[in-house]
């Protein structure tokens, strides 16, 4: 069974577009960088801690499979998390203004007695934001809760002058690579069989 140690709502619609059944753990791990850890060793612990906190949870449960995934908005080594206020989604978002930066999201699976984990390295170039438009985006709610503070799939897309690497792995799940690690443990997708002439749709 796969579990998605995850309280994202972006990932769990993502990952439900891989056609896997799946359950979403509520558990909180603490996301804390040390202060000479290099970001791509950071995302990539997160993304491990959340899985084996999952997996813990579910110690009798032996065919548990837990993805855990953490992203990061990366701009010259710098770690831009979730803003705190609306100052420092204001902040974030005027560093990250006509310049391009990295976002990095890291998959984890674990089960008992295997883990393995990839990271996707994506770079998003902005515009030049005029503090008008900031204002009025971080007015709007958006921001908050998201890393950078910013949302891909949402207004922020007008400020993006060029992606190269994986949508939805800004997002927070890039799909292709989450696909090759659920293969590799083995986590097969739903059966889809063609409705019989006259059957009911469900």
């Amino acid at each position: 069974m796969l579990y998605l140690a995850s309280r994202s709502p972006r990932r769990t619609q993502l990952l439900a577009r891989l056609d896997r059944p799946f359950r979403a753990l509520d558990l909180e791990v603490p996301e804390v960088r040390a202060a000479d850890e290099p970001a791509r060793h950071y995302v990539q612990r997160v993304a491990a801690d959340k899985a084996r906190a999952g997996l813990a949870l579910l110690a009798d449960a032996a065919d548990a499979v837990v993805l855990g995934a953490d992203t990061e908005v990366v701009l010259e080594g710098r770690v831009f998390g979730k803003p705190v206020d609306a100052a420092d989604a204001c902040a974030m978002l005027q560093a990250l203004s006509g310049r391009t930066h990295q976002v990095m999201t890291a998959v984890a699976l674990a089960a008992h007695g295997r883990q393995d984990s990839v990271l996707v390295v994506s770079e998003v170039s902005f515009i030049d934001i005029g503090q008008d438009a900031i204002a009025a985006y971080v007015a709007g709610g958006e921001p908050m809760g998201k890393a950078g503070a910013y949302a891909i799939q949402g207004g922020a897309e007008r400020f993006i002058r060029h992606l190269a690497g994986s949508y939805s792995g800004v997002m927070g799940l890039p799909l292709q690579q989450t696909e090759q690690l659920l293969q590799a443990f083995g986590v097969s997708p739903a059966a889809f069989t063609t409705p019989t002439e006259g059957a009911a749709h469900v």
